[in-house]
């Protein structure tokens, strides 16, 4: 399931507001200026055309692979399938990969690929042409493999291309025990991994649940601590958006507003994630739900309405100087990669909002990834060799116990002591682990060194300082 599309109004250089914000923190760290160039500069940028058959006729497809960093193999990111696809997205992409691993402590380097098409335009023949072709360019330029350089679904793309790929990739190296380690966000039928669907989306949410309980920060901004009653507006209803606005429903949020790119609905009262869901899907739109209290055409509209927490959660560059001053939310949880242009988001930090940023709040996918690329390298599923163990002896430790005590404990009060845990469960359990963590160690630079400013900075301050300990300890340098 992709991303929706909601197509900002201003063009940007994506990848020159990345490298503004990595400027801007460098200069809390004490490393080296080469290694700084290093580390903020593109490895490796590979474009290329090919041809596929369409109709009676040919096309020409533009494409890319861009692997930023290779401080740690093999490098990770995504595929986007979009026509607004270019270089310096791709560029941008994988440089904000490198940081979000590290910030995530995921031991990837960053990388990203792009597909110039919408994928619309194309029958599933089609799209399995330009899939398979787009895999075959890689490999033949030794960009793609399970200890070099590693896909995932992004934008526009899903398990259906993933699993095109792998095959792909298979056929082109037949015996090798790791191939299906070539690529993640697969089916679970060819090796994917319980909960990377949603990954990303309850990496959000949990994110938002993490800033919200720091009752400190959120005297500062006058909101009471936790999601309970908070009222939050999501833009996008794709796979992000969907599960953020989800899993913030089913953590206390009141989800108000939804937007999408035919429109927005809005109701102060709270709408119910699901069957907004379920009317876009049978109508085509959001627009017309019975449960809105205020709809709009345009969509960017619905993002200036009443709430706590703001989730863009579709494209880059949604949040600008044009609709800033009309931001009602206080809190801003970046589920899209660079919604935020860097102009508006001085003006919502001057104004006293906080903003978690896109390198950790969408961290999510990248960190289930990482569960399913160290699953096929095992090849064993997670739970497998321990589950049983674990039920047999919470088994034996409740009956002692209820042995010695006399008291006997009722069905539902066993089942929940005895169990053991499924994939899905441990994969959910270390994705909050991981985001815990790290919303703190973020948090904690930014007490630190008062002067960073904001969790951006503090984010990319803390990768910085991670990532040149990793070239320090491969000997680049000294």
């Amino acid at each position: 399931m992709s991303n929706s599309i909601i197509i900002a109004d201003q063009d940007t250089h994506f990848f020159s507001d990345v490298c503004q914000n990595f400027d801007h923190a460098a200069q809390f760290t004490k490393h080296d200026a080469g290694l700084l160039d290093q580390i903020k500069s593109c490895n490796s940028v590979y474009r290329f055309r090919f041809p596929i058959r369409k109709g009676n006729g040919f096309e020409v497809i533009d494409a890319w692979r861009v692997e930023h960093s290779q401080h740690q193999s093999p490098t990770k990111g995504g595929i986007r399938y979009s026509e607004m696809v270019n270089e310096d997205e791709v560029m941008a992409l994988a440089a904000l990969m490198t940081y979000k691993c590290a910030i995530v402590n995921v031991p990837f380097g960053g990388a990203k690929g792009g597909i110039k098409i919408n994928p619309k335009n194309y029958t599933v023949t089609e799209l399995e042409n330009i899939t398979r072709r787009y895999t075959v360019e890689l490999a033949k330029k030794n960009f793609i493999g399970p200890s070099i350089d590693v896909p995932a679904p992004d934008y526009g793309s899903g398990e259906r291309e993933m699993s095109w790929i792998a095959d792909t990739y298979a056929t082109m190296n037949p015996g090798q025990l790791d191939a299906m380690g070539c690529v993640t966000g697969k089916p679970i039928a060819l090796h994917g991994i319980a909960g990377r669907r949603e990954a990303t989306g309850r990496g959000v949410a949990i994110a938002a649940r993490e800033c919200v309980s720091v009752g400190e920060d959120m005297q500062k901004i006058g909101l009471t601590p936790g999601l309970s009653g908070k009222k939050v507006i999501v833009q996008g209803l794709g796979n992000v958006g969907y599960h953020s606005a989800k899993f913030l429903s089913e953590f206390g949020a009141l989800i108000v507003g939804i937007c999408e790119y035919e429109g927005a609905i809005y109701n102060a009262d709270g709408l119910d994630v699901e069957t907004v869901f379920l009317h876009r899907k049978t109508t085509g739109s959001i627009l017309g739900y019975p449960g809105a209290k205020k709809e709009f055409k345009n969509p960017m509209e619905g993002l200036e309405q009443p709430c706590d927490i703001l989730v863009p959660a579709a494209l880059e560059n949604q949040i600008t100087l044009a609709n800033i001053g009309r931001i009602q939310a206080k809190i801003i949880v970046e589920g899209a990669n660079g919604p935020t242009s860097p102009e508006a988001e001085a003006i919502f930090y001057k104004n006293g909002g906080i903003i978690i940023p896109d390198m950790y709040a969408n961290a999510g996918g990248v960190t289930v990834s990482y569960f399913e690329w160290l699953k096929n390298l095992s090849h064993v599923a997670f739970g497998r060799m321990n589950r049983r163990f674990e039920e047999n002896s919470n088994l034996n430790l409740v009956n002692m116990v209820e042995g010695i005590t006399g008291v006997a404990l009722s069905p539902v009060q066993r089942a929940s002591i005895i169990k053991g845990a499924s994939e899905l469960e441990l994969v959910n359990s270390g994705l909050e682990d991981t985001m815990i963590r790290s919303y703190h160690e973020i948090r904690e630079t930014l007490l630190n060194n008062p002067k960073i400013g904001n969790q951006r900075t503090a984010a990319f301050v803390g990768a910085i300082n991670k990532i040149a300990v990793s070239y320090q300890n491969l000997g680049v340098w000294p």
